[in-house]
């Protein structure tokens, strides 16, 4: 079934599957295989070659991650595509896919500190240093921090937990200008509030593990690519090698943009990264995300709804200091949320709690509705501190850069009634200040 030409809502519930495929069962079936029988020595041939499409093994390829990939690929009309085990996994692979070897990675200081903290400890070991953008708001001025050896900018569309937005127009441009792709983790706006390639970027990533899954029971991660960008360049030496394994049926040795002219960088990290790293999605974990998958824009409008009925309460609460919240009009990025989210700005939410720190772990403490824990984007509500828990690695001149103070809180709205959601935080302010 063709379903390029459906809307989105349409596709997130169809693409990628045909029941008649998989013994007309309406639901994707979980292939709960490591290996896949060759029909004959030929078929088995074609498909170690790459010159036929099939299934030679889980660890990089699997039929109900197929239709995971396949969906999700069309959600955000992508070239390319693959599913790994974790988000983690999926900005690994793509950022030591494009610094192979060595290079750097200008970045948004507004990240994940699990991004932040890895690029610290884990990337300088294998020769890949990163960059803090100091002009990552003023794209005019950007292009002064790219260095000879930058391969890429890499950026959160909806930053956690500060909800920052960037003109991903004006820097795929800057990016462009310089040899460089943009990735872009677009975890929490998820294909249904934005889609990142549609404004320039060359790859994105998702946690879905989180909106795109939505309900809390499966670690997931993919990469996206355009299509648009060009590897065969002196800056990136590593897409042009040639491979035994890539050779063609007369044994001449190719490169992945040879063999995969329409999707070089994700095919680099299936028969690469995945293949000898081996972080792979489990079939049961894709068929959890494609269940979720059916009711993002249904879970995504609600979450956002109700993130911008929570902004708005705390906005006006005595016992609350700022609140970060695009959707706001007093927001420094309410501009960008007019321009590029016309259907909401999802439900991630901060605010700083004006009292102790004992107070504040009070409030905490005085939690009852909402969920205690560091996930985001769950169809049940979620409260945490995130500079003690979620960006608790990050130093103290970190957390001034990435402007994440001690008493920020965070939210991630969920599903329920907006009303019981404000009742719930207003007995825990009550209780943390008596």
């Amino acid at each position: 079934m063709a379903t390029d030409r459906y809307q989105f809502d349409t596709q997130r519930l169809r693409a990628g599957y045909e029941p008649k495929e998989h013994n007309y069962a309406v639901s994707p079936p979980i292939y709960q295989t490591a290996a896949y029988d060759f029909r004959d020595v030929e078929n088995a041939a074609g498909l170690f070659g790459l010159r036929e499409p099939g299934f030679l093994y889980t660890r990089v390829g699997n039929p109900t991650v197929a239709v995971l990939e396949e969906r999700v690929r069309t959600l955000d009309k992508a070239a390319g595509i693959i599913a790994l085990a974790s988000g983690m996994a999926a900005i690994s692979y793509t950022l030591l896919n494009l610094a192979e070897g060595g290079g750097r990675i200008l970045t948004s200081p507004y990240l994940y500190g699990g991004s932040t903290d890895s690029f610290k400890k884990i990337y300088p070991k294998f020769g890949i240093e990163f960059d803090y953008a100091k002009n990552i708001e003023d794209p005019e001025r950007l292009g002064e921090e790219i260095k000879p050896d930058t391969k890429a900018i890499f950026i959160e569309s909806i930053s956690n937990p500060n909800t920052v937005l960037l003109d991903i127009k004006a820097i795929a441009k800057v990016a462009h200008e310089h040899g460089i792709p943009l990735v872009v983790d677009n975890t929490v706006a998820t294909p249904y509030l934005y889609n990142p390639l549609a404004h320039g970027a060359d790859i994105v990533v998702y946690s879905a593990t989180k909106g795109l899954n939505g309900h809390g029971n499966a670690i997931a991660g993919l990469v996206l690519e355009g299509g648009k960008f060009n590897y065969q360049t002196e800056k990136f030496p590593q897409f042009s090698e040639k491979y035994y394994t890539l050779r063609d049926i007369d044994n001449k040795l190719r490169s992945f943009p040879e063999v995969f002219p329409d999707a070089p960088f994700t095919n680099r990290i299936r028969f690469n990264y995945l293949n000898y790293f081996g972080a792979a999605l489990s079939p049961f974990d894709a068929y959890l995300a494609l269940v979720g998958l059916e009711t993002i824009s249904e879970r995504l409008s609600r979450q956002s709804r109700n993130a911008l009925t929570l902004a708005e309460y705390l906005l006006k609460h005595p016992r609350v200091e700022w609140v970060r919240y695009p959707a706001l009009k007093n927001n420094p990025h309410y501009g960008l949320y007019k321009r590029d989210f016309p259907k909401g700005a999802g439900g991630i939410l901060s605010f700083g709690f004006k009292g102790t720190k004992e107070q504040r772990e009070a409030f905490l403490n005085s939690i009852e509705l909402f969920h205690y824990h560091v996930n985001i984007g769950d169809a049940r509500s979620l409260i945490v501190n995130s500079p003690q828990t979620t960006h608790g690695e990050l130093e103290a001149e970190e957390k001034k850069i990435a402007d994440i103070p001690e008493n920020l809180i965070r939210i991630s709205a969920g599903l329920e009634d907006a009303a019981d959601l404000i009742a719930d935080l207003e007995q825990a302010f009550q209780k943390a200040v008596s």
